[in-house]
C-alpha cells in the first residue's frame, strides 16, 4: 500500500518538543515537491490530485512550489549545543522518546494496531531506542526494528497536521467539488452576447404545447402533428434550441427516431426519410409533417424541444382510420402461426391489429368468440356479449386474452386491421355468376382488380357499401356487406357476412371489384 503525498510547507529548522529540550530537525537530501508528486506512482512523473483537494483538475500536475529542496525530515539525535550528532544526556534522549510516545499514541488513533506509511516510511517509534533510553544510554541514530524492517522516521509536526488534515477532508462540505462539469455561478444566469442577461430557467419556464385529443387520418394522406413552446415569462431575446421528434416504443416495436432540427439544418431518419419534415409557420412552432401516411406510421409520437439543460416535451397521438375484422386460414379455424398471421393481413391490403385498435373495435360493438394473433404476439378476443363458449357466463364483457404466445409452435386466427380506403370497392353486375377465375377476368375487364378483405370492410366501414349479393374475393371467399340489416340478408347486426371458402369452381357468387384512385 502506497499513500498519495502532496506538497506542503518545508518544516522550521528546529522544533520544540514538549517535556524536553530543543531538538534539531535536519532535511535529508531530496528534490523539490515536484519529486513528492511523482514518488509514490514509481517516480514516473505522473500524478493523480486527490477528489475534493482545492483546484485539482484531473490529469493536471499542480506547478511546482518555490520551496527548497527537502524529504520527509528524521530525527536525529542531537541536542543545539552538539549540532554533529554528538550523544547528548540521558535526559534530553527520554524527552525526546517521550515526545514520540506521544506521537506514537496519536497515529494509533489513526489507523489502531497498524503501521502507518509516511512517505515509505512506518511512522512508529524505535523499539531500539526504547531500549537504549530504559538504560540511560544515548542512541546515536535511530535503527530499524526488528519487527518492522526499513528505516525508520518520525514525521514532522507539518506532516502529521497534513494527514491528519486529508483524513478530514470527506467529512468537510464546504471545500470545491469536481466532477468532470464546470458549473457557471454568475448569479444573473446566462449571459446572451448583446449586453443583456436573462435569468434563463431561474425563474423562466420552458412550455411545449401539443394537441391532447387523438388526430385521425387515412392511408396515403398528409398530415401535420402540432407541437410549440414558449418561455414563461417571454425572453426579450430570441434563443437557438434543440428539436427531437420520434416515435414511441409500443406493442412490442422499438422506438424510432423521426427527426432532429437544430436552426435550420433538419436531419430524418429510416423509413420516414424523406417523407417528413419540420413544419415552422410562425415563431416557436415546431410541428412535424408527414406525407404519404403508411399504416405502420399510426402511434405515438414525442415532440422534444432542448434549451441548454432544459428540456421539455409534448405527445401527439396518430391513428390512421381503419377497421379492425377477424380473419382465418382457408383450411379453417386456428391454423396460422405469428408470422403466418402476418403475411395474410398483408395479403389482404391489412396489417396485424394493436391491442388500441382491437379495443376501441370492442367498444364499438365488435364481438368475436375465436381468438387472434395482435400485434404484440399476445392472443386475445372481444366479446360485446358473455355465453357460455365464449369464457363463461361469470366473465364480464370486454377483450379476453390468452397472453403472449410462441410464435411458431402456437396457431389461432388474427385480427387484422385495414386502413381507410383511397379507391372504389364496387360490386360488379354481371349477367351470371362466376367462378372464382372468371370473377377475376371480369374485374379486369372493367378496368379495376378483384378486391381483397380489408378493401370489403374498408368500404363497408368508411363509405357506407351495403350489398346484399354474396361476391367472389381475392383470397378465394365469399362475403357481402350490410350496413342497414333486413329480412333475408343475414343477421339483425350491420357487419360484412362470410360464406366461407366455397369451391372455386361453384358458379353461385358474383364479385366484388376495387378501382383504385389515381392521384
Amino acid at each position: 500500500m502506497k499513500l498519495l503525498v502532496f506538497p506542503f510547507t518545508a518544516p522550521p529548522a528546529s522544533l520544540r518538543f514538549g517535556g524536553g529540550p530543543q531538538r534539531r530537525l535536519e532535511p535529508a537530501q531530496g528534490g523539490s515537491n515536484a519529486f513528492l508528486w511523482a514518488q509514490p506512482l514509481g517516480g514516473k512523473g505522473a500524478c493523480v490530485p486527490l477528489r475534493g483537494w482545492p483546484g485539482g483538475i484531473a490529469g493536471v500536475c499542480p506547478p511546482p512550489l518555490p520551496f527548497r529542496a527537502f524529504k520527509i525530515p528524521q530525527i536525529r539525535a542531537s541536542s543545539d549545543r552538539d549540532p554533529d550528532g554528538e550523544a547528548g544526556s540521558a535526559a534530553a534522549v527520554k524527552g525526546r522518546l517521550g515526545t514520540a510516545h506521544k506521537w506514537q499514541k496519536h497515529l494509533h488513533l489513526l489507523i489502531p494496531g497498524k503501521p502507518f506509511l509516511i512517505g515509505g516510511h512506518l511512522g512508529l517509534m524505535n523499539c531500539c531506542e526504547e531500549a537504549a533510553g530504559a538504560q540511560g544510554q544515548a542512541c546515536p541514530r535511530l535503527q530499524p526494528c526488528p519487527r518492522h524492517p526499513g528505516p525508520v522516521a518520525v514525521p514532522g509536526v507539518m506532516g502529521l497536521l497534513l494527514l491528519v488534515l486529508l483524513f478530514l477532508l470527506p467529512c468537510i462540505s464546504g471545500l470545491p467539488f469536481y466532477n468532470g462539469f464546470y458549473y457557471s455561478n454568475n448569479p444573473n444566469g446566462w449571459n446572451l452576447g448583446n449586453g443583456h442577461s436573462e435569468g434563463v430557467f431561474n425563474g423562466v419556464k420552458l412550455v411545449v404545447e401539443t394537441p391532447e385529443e387523438t388526430l385521425f387520418s387515412h392511408q396515403g394522406a398528409q398530415v401535420t402533428l402540432p407541437c410549440r413552446y414558449h418561455y414563461e415569462p417571454t425572453l426579450l431575446a430570441p434563443r437557438t434550441v434543440r428539436i427531437k421528434w420520434w416515435k414511441l416504443s409500443e406493442n412490442g416495436a422499438p422506438e424510432q427516431d423521426v427527426l432532429v432540427a437544430i436552426g435550420q439544418r433538419h436531419r430524418s431518419f429510416g423509413d420516414y426519410r424523406g417523407r417528413v419534415r419540420l413544419w415552422q409557420n410562425g415563431e416557436h412552432e415546431v410541428s412535424l409533417q408527414i406525407r404519404d401516411l403508411r399504416l405502420e406510421d399510426s402511434g405515438r409520437y414525442r415532440c422534444e424541444v432542448i434549451d441548454g439543460l432544459e428540456d421539455q416535451s409534448g405527445l401527439v397521438e396518430l391513428e390512421l382510420r381503419g377497421v379492425v375484422f377477424p380473419y382465418q386460414h382457408p383450411q379453417g379455424r386456428y391454423q396460422l402461426n405469428f408470422h403466418e398471421a402476418q403475411r395474410a393481413c398483408e395479403e389482404q391490403d391489412a396489417v396485424v391489429a394493436s391491442f388500441e385498435q382491437l379495443f376501441r373495435a370492442w367498444e364499438e360493438g365488435l364481438d368475436w368468440c375465436n381468438a387472434g394473433w395482435l400485434q404484440d404476439a399476445s392472443v386475445q378476443y372481444p366479446i360485446t356479449l358473455a355465453r357460455q363458449p365464449c369464457g363463461g357466463l361469470g366473465l364480464a364483457p370486454g377483450v379476453r386474452s390468452y397472453g403472449p404466445r410462441h410464435h411458431r409452435l402456437h396457431r389461432y386466427d388474427v385480427f387484422c386491421f385495414a386502413p381507410a380506403l383511397r379507391g372504389q370497392v364496387y360490386y360488379l353486375e354481371h349477367p351470371e355468376k362466376l367462378t372464382l377465375a372468371e370473377a377475376k377476368e371480369a374485374c379486369q375487364e372493367d378496368g379495376a382488380q378483384i378486391a381483397k378483405v380489408g378493401q370489403l370492410f374498408a368500404a363497408w366501414k368508411f363509405r357506407g357499401l351495403d350489398r346484399c349479393d354474396a361476391g367472389w374475393l381475392a383470397d378465394g371467399s365469399a362475403r357481402y356487406p350490410v350496413v342497414h340489416p333486413r329480412p333475408n340478408c343475414g343477421p339483425l347486426e350491420p357487419g360484412v357476412r362470410s360464406f366461407g371458402f366455397p369451391d372455386p369452381q361453384s358458379r353461385e357468387y358474383g364479385v366484388y371489384c376495387y378501382r383504385p384512385r389515381h392521384s
